[in-house]
């Protein structure tokens, strides 16, 4: 073999390298229940598979029946979705809607917020998805008080496409606890994480429970 020809097998074995660096390995039962992976194939960018058969009319109406209808201006060149949390909202049918926007930005004391205690009360979060698809996307909300956990929280919120109108999500009325002990600081994280692991919101914060709601200024 010349030198030609061996530079050409390198070439070759470096292309091979590359994609399957690039491939997605998945697990999948055999039919004597032992797992073996199963490649595939490189994930590319919603933006090129749009783009792929785009004069195949039926093809192209399948695409939009399955992603919905997708806004190309939120797609970009990568193939890895972005989700931007904006805001959270806190609902009580005793006060007018709190808007705070992520990151929280805590009062003087150090709290993102306050709660009346016995009272009714829902959260509602406002999210933009850019780029890709994000399956899976669900989040968590763990608080402790005096360092023990007195809740942990895990919704699954969806699958959702890129779009520039932010999607909503209203959690279900839930009621603060009452009483003497219940009042004081609590300790919390919020995470907002997608089927693959990916985090997009990592964020700790403190919050109060007090015996009346705080003076609106």
């Amino acid at each position: 073999m010349d030198n030609k020809d061996k530079e050409k097998e390198k070439e070759k074995e470096k292309e091979h390298q590359t994609a399957s660096a690039n491939d997605v390995e998945e697990e999948e039962e055999d039919e004597d229940g032992n797992k073996r992976a199963v490649v595939l194939g490189p994930q590319v960018p919603l933006k090129e598979q749009l783009e792929l058969d785009k004069d195949d009319e039926s093809l192209r109406r399948w695409k939009e029946q399955l992603l919905g209808q997708v806004d190309t201006e939120q797609l970009g060149e990568t193939a890895e979705p972005e989700v931007k949390v904006l805001n959270l909202t806190i609902l009580s049918p005793d006060r007018p809607d709190l808007v705070l926007p992520i990151p929280f930005v805590p009062d003087e004391k150090g709290y993102a917020f306050a709660l009346k205690d016995g009272s009714t009360y829902s959260f509602r979060f406002n999210f933009v998805v850019s780029n890709n698809i994000v399956s899976g996307l669900k989040y968590t909300n763990t608080v402790w008080k005096t360092g023990v956990r007195v809740e942990n929280q895990k919704v699954m919120l969806g699958t959702f496409s890129p779009q520039l109108e932010p999607y909503t999500y209203e959690g279900e009325e839930e009621t603060t606890p009452a009483g003497m002990f219940a009042r004081g600081s609590y300790s919390a994280k919020l995470k907002f994480v997608d089927d693959d692991g990916k985090c997009y919101l990592e964020m700790s914060y403190y919050f109060e429970i007090r015996k009346e709601w705080p003076v609106i200024q």
